[in-house]
């Protein structure tokens, strides 16, 4: 009985997860100009089914060896795991929208998928070939991902940043122009399908809900998840309001979903109340890297990097301070982590833009990635060549 039990709830864990595909695509295409969401979704779109494939070909015996689970379906183990591969892209793929072609990011999603994350996965989730060695972070702790998912799909985005460089006109005599979003319907859309998915990103990670003190701590990880996301959201309301007496709706939902990647290292660990702080610090933090990163001239249409990336690290590093768990054990994890997923990211992006340019020269980007990649517009009647 706990055999068919705990393949439902897994099942049922990665059709949530999978609610975040379109998630991600309605945030982005929201947030991006009109003459850029018809590529914004191909983009979307062939992540989710390149990446998948990837990993059902190559990117799941890298990780975990062969196919196998003594407490569920193998084929309800797999299909969980596989949920999270399309996620680590699709953090890239966003901060990089507007200037990045399909093609050559198809590339990277096979690789990606392939080879980088599954052997980030071998050593924190999966068969662990650093086992035993001074590299090993199998002691970390990350229920679902802070670091495993979304960090390293932040990293990967630093790196691609880098070398393809900023959208046209973005930065102009040291001064940020301001590039405004599209659809702010489709990013709420877009921010809440990512809430709801994360409850089976999470909830889903516990493994098993077949006892009573499993579906406890199922039910403990759901709801410490949600408050996390409220506390984030909560705290860059009232910072936006104290500043300049306006909500900013991209970023109250952005300070909530950096507070839902703040607490996916640990939310099975801790007390109600924990993750109010850890959420709200989370949401913080997106207040204050936004414009940092702005200031390097590090263009993220999206907030990716101060969503996933500093929250992936920070909600780490909070499972070491609020938790039982050594904090050097989840330092480790992190800076192991970074500078694989930095590096490995760094050659292959840099390898594939010498062979294929992945951004978009000036007069493409004028034109919009829909007319030049696609072919066909989204709003065609409401084109625009800010």
């Amino acid at each position: 009985m706990e055999y068919i039990v705990d393949t439902l709830f897994t099942l049922f864990a990665f059709v949530l997860i999978i609610f975040m595909v379109p998630g991600f695509a309605m945030l982005e295409a929201g947030l991006v100009r009109t003459k850029n969401v018809t590529a914004v979704l191909m983009m979307n779109t062939m992540i989710y089914t390149v990446a998948s494939m990837a990993f059902l070909l190559a990117g799941y015996s890298v990780a975990f060896g062969d196919f196998g689970s003594d407490s569920m379906s193998q084929w309800a183990a797999f299909l969980f795991q596989m949920a999270f591969v399309g996620k680590v892209v699709n953090i890239m793929s966003g901060g990089i929208s507007e200037r990045a072609k399909v093609v050559p990011m198809v590339f990277f999603t096979i690789i990606m998928s392939a080879i980088i994350y599954p052997l980030v996965v071998n050593v924190t989730w999966g068969s662990n070939l650093l086992k035993d060695t001074i590299l090993d972070i199998s002691a970390m702790h990350d229920l679902a991902g802070s670091t495993v998912i979304h960090s390293t799909g932040g990293w990967a985005l630093l790196a691609a940043i880098i070398i393809i460089g900023n959208r046209r006109g973005r930065y102009k005599n040291g001064k940020v122009q301001v590039i405004p979003a599209s659809n702010i319907p489709l990013v709420a859309l877009g921010a809440f399908l990512l809430w709801i998915g994360w409850f089976g990103f999470n909830g889903g990670s516990v493994g098993s809900i077949a006892s009573k003190e499993n579906a406890d701590t199922v039910a403990l990880t759901i709801m410490n998840t949600n408050t996390a996301g409220l506390a984030g959201a909560i705290v860059v309301g009232l910072i936006n309001y104290i500043q300049y007496k306006k909500l900013d709706i991209t970023m109250v939902l952005n300070g909530a979903l950096g507070g839902l990647v703040a607490i996916t290292a640990g939310a099975d660990l801790f007390d109600i109340y924990t993750p109010i702080l850890i959420g709200a610090i989370g949401g913080v933090l997106v207040v204050l890297f936004v414009p940092i990163f702005d200031k390097l001239k590090l263009d993220d249409p999206v907030g990716a990097l101060s969503v996933h990336l500093v929250n992936g690290i920070w909600g780490t590093l909070a499972v070491g301070i609020f938790s039982d768990t050594p904090f050097m054990a989840q330092l480790k994890g992190v800076v192991v982590v970074a500078l694989f997923a930095f590096v490995a990211s760094f050659i292959v992006i840099f390898i594939i833009n010498k062979l294929l340019p992945i951004a978009a020269d000036d007069e493409g980007q004028l034109e919009g990635l829909d007319t030049i990649e696609c072919g066909m517009e989204s709003y065609p009647e409401f084109k625009s060549n800010i």
